[in-house]
């Protein structure tokens, strides 16, 4: 066992735990611990408490004293991106804020089908640097666990070069990433045949090559009117879970019907939500189904953010994440986007750090992560100021100074 480290003191210490997954949560459900130390070995949280009772009780620990006053909250988990990918897509934002639609401007050859022709164009080792830089700047803003999705490949082998990118670029970093299969994404333009076709060929022989080499353990797909309709999609869910795999779906981001589609599937997690109604927030509540608000994706677009505040009223779960892609979410800044969305859909300071630690983490079906409690991982930011209701009021201008993962200082901002 390695030898204990002691970190502290911090001024607030906020460890998420004890918060009920699902529902609206008040600002005093926070536990803090003031003047409070974090004691770890192994990359795990051995106990959290009073710093000078924890320094008395464990003389051996190893102490990382800090001076000035900061705040320590677990490390964030951003469980949607799709940081792997090739070229870049300004002119669609120049033409949408010129007045075309997502849909006019994808017609018009842009949208998803362009980036998917610059992937496709990048070598494995292009994709894996790339998307390697991309978590690299997520970490230094709290973010040590992402979500990472292919999806802009659209072929066998086109999608295993992301997926395998992907893998690579998750020894190259310190955070950890978390592939997921996003093959249908859309009909590809230049496959011949149906969607249903495609669909058949993508369960007969992709899903069980990601099974046999371990790639990914979730699937995700896009259901709406430029890709998937819940009718075509369902024989492919019903192969990935026959196989074992976790479902995820991105749901009601221009229309409705996705996140039935979540729910009857038993889906992890159902994201983007910015179109559902009264009808898709009562059967999500209702359900196991985490809600994923992707407010990236409507200050890229300009269009409605989830109904979170419905969401979390009706009894549901929300997690919140970045979408950071090349097309509708290119800022990929997590801590400001979730402030964003507080501050339009009216939700406590409670609910958007639990969005993006605690919430988050059971949208990826993670269990060791998104607190500090005992025997989780050692991931955690520190934010230099005396109050945690800084970090939001700040609306993402206040970055952490320091991150650590499995128990090491990973990034520190007097350092660099």
């Amino acid at each position: 066992m390695e030898a204990l480290q002691l970190i502290g003191p911090f001024k607030q210490l906020l460890t998420m735990e004890a918060l009920p997954l699902k529902g609206a949560l008040s600002d005093s459900q926070l536990w803090i611990t003031e003047d409070a130390g974090l004691l770890i070995s192994d990359g795990k949280v051995m106990a959290t408490g009073n710093y000078a009772s924890l320094k008395k009780e464990h003389a051996s620990a190893k102490c990382h004293e800090l001076k000035g006053a900061h705040v320590c909250l677990p490390g964030f988990i951003d469980a949607h991106t799709h940081i792997c990918f090739g070229g870049s897509r300004a002119n669609d934002y120049a033409l949408r804020n010129s007045g075309k639609t997502y849909l006019e401007i994808a017609k018009a050859g842009g949208g998803i089908w362009d980036t998917v022709t610059q992937t496709r164009k990048s070598d494995k080792e292009t994709l894996t640097k790339k998307t390697a830089k991309l978590a690299n700047r997520h970490l230094k803003t709290g973010v040590t666990t992402l979500e990472v999705k292919s999806g802009y490949g659209l072929s066998l082998d086109e999608e295993l070069k992301m997926l395998e990118a992907i893998r690579e670029a998750h020894n190259e970093v310190p955070s950890d990433l978390v592939p997921t299969c996003l093959a249908a994404h859309m009909f590809p333009k230049d496959y011949e045949g149906t969607k249903t076709d495609y669909l058949q060929e993508l369960a007969q022989k992709l899903l069980p090559k990601l099974k046999a080499e371990n790639l990914t353990k979730r699937i995700d797909a896009f259901i709406e009117e430029s890709a998937f309709s819940s009718e075509e999609i369902a024989p492919y869910f019903e192969t990935a879970k026959q196989l074992g795999f976790d479902i995820t779906v991105h749901a009601d981001q221009f229309s409705t019907g996705g996140s039935k589609v979540a729910v009857d599937f038993g889906a992890i997690s159902a994201d983007h939500l910015e179109a559902s109604t009264d009808i898709e927030i009562e059967l999500l509540a209702k359900s196991n189904t985490i809600a994923t608000a992707l407010p990236g994706a409507s200050l890229g677009l300009g269009c409605n953010f989830t109904p979170a505040r419905k969401l979390l009223d009706a009894g549901a779960t929300l997690a919140i994440a970045s979408d950071h892609n090349p097309g509708s979410a290119p800022m990929g800044d997590l801590l400001t986007q979730a402030a964003i969305l507080g501050a339009f859909e009216k939700l406590s300071n409670a609910e958007v750090l639990a969005g993006i630690t605690v919430r988050a983490a059971a949208a990826l079906g993670l269990k060791d992560r998104g607190k500090l409690a005992k025997g989780c991982l050692a991931d955690f930011s520190l934010f230099h100021t005396d109050n945690y209701q800084e970090i939001l009021y700040n609306q993402g201008n206040l970055k952490p100074c320091m991150v650590w993962k499995n128990g090491n200082l990973v990034y520190n901002k007097h350092k660099t």
